[in-house]
């Protein structure tokens, strides 16, 4: 089985052509804000893990032309990840189970960041840890680097596991999402933002939400890869070697379209603290960008797409700019939430 989902016949729409080297805005206002620091040029992203660390997406378009580039989470130490099979596609999405391969931070901060700053990208740097102290620690050594003047925002991926705690993923569980946030935020300077980037493996993803703005956290990032698993009916075992892997791609948006409209309603009715939100999760077209706004995401990251379509972060920005010319609406920042208001 090989599924296109970047074609007319899935998406329900022509997938204009795309100048890959720029992201035309002409006539729409698509800055989007995340938070009173950091002011986007347009809400589009990648998704982190989906296209590396920006050299291999650069041959397909300018990463600066991006409202972001949202890197690999990078962890304090070299990881080999997991054993293959590593990957498994199924309807409408696939599963990963790569276990955050990488470098570690010392080889990123001395080539990736670098790399980054000499195109001129917004890097928003993911990172990762195996315990809370880790985390802190990551987000020290970045912050001491060189070129950490190419960072625009931190994404916290507490959506990894806790092998101090029995390998509790962090994000399932408020104490430790308060935690890890609380250990990181004081290494980092006032001006950066924090992202916190949640699962949606939980009963109740607002109390955890809370959670992590609590601990520190500017904004959201929403929402990570489902748990699944895909069993190999001829060998009559699980397919991935590492039994489970995260699903993603077309399938999960309609879970990450309830997460966002259930964090940022509990945001407008003042459970939680009022935070941006960044959308992520089976967007392949400006439509599905929309409607991750109007859920309440300020800005949208764009992930599996990338794999079958490269170019789709800037076609995604371009289709999404359409819309809004459009229907006659001159700027991006007033859609986000606009559904709770109809």
């Amino acid at each position: 089985m090989s599924v296109d989902w970047s074609t007319s016949d899935v998406a329900g729409d022509d997938v204009p052509a795309v100048d890959l080297t720029t992201v035309d805005v002409t006539g729409v206002d698509l800055t989007a804000d995340l938070g009173p620091n950091l002011q986007l040029p347009n809400p589009l992203m990648t998704a982190s893990g989906c296209a590396a660390n920006g050299k291999e997406l650069h041959r397909f378009g300018d990463v600066a032309q991006l409202g972001a580039f949202v890197t690999k989470s990078v962890k304090r130490d070299p990881q080999s990840g997991r054993g293959t099979p590593r990957m498994a596609e199924t309807p409408s999405g696939m599963l990963n189970s790569i276990g955050l391969q990488g470098p570690g931070i010392d080889a990123f901060v001395e080539h990736d960041l670098p790399w980054l700053k000499s195109v001129g990208a917004r890097a928003i740097v993911s990172i990762a840890g195996a315990s809370s102290g880790e985390f802190a620690e990551v987000a020290g050594r970045l912050v001491a680097a060189p070129d950490f003047d190419a960072v625009a925002a931190i994404e916290v991926n507490i959506s990894c596991p806790n092998v101090a705690n029995r390998g509790l993923v962090f994000a399932c569980d408020p104490a430790s999402s308060t935690e890890v946030l609380r250990l990181v935020a004081p290494e980092v300077p006032s001006g950066i933002p924090l992202l916190a980037k949640l699962t949606p493996d939980v009963t109740d993803i607002v109390p955890i939400a809370g959670a992590a703005l609590a601990g520190g956290a500017h904004g959201l990032t929403m929402i990570n890869t489902l748990l699944g698993i895909h069993i190999d009916t001829e060998r009559m075992r699980p397919h991935l070697f590492g039994t489970t892997g995260g699903l993603s791609g077309p399938a999960i948006r309609p879970v990450a379209v309830r997460a966002i409209w259930q964090v940022h309603a509990a945001m407008r009715a003042g459970r939680i603290p009022a935070a941006p939100i960044v959308g992520v999760g089976g967007v392949r077209t400006g439509q599905d960008a929309l409607e991750l706004t109007l859920a309440g995401a300020s800005a949208i990251q764009v992930g599996t797409a990338i794999f079958n379509d490269p170019s789709a972060p800037w076609r995604v920005a371009r289709e999404l700019r359409d819309l809004l010319g459009q229907r006659g609406i001159p700027r991006y920042r007033d859609l986000v939430g606009a559904a709770h208001q109809n």
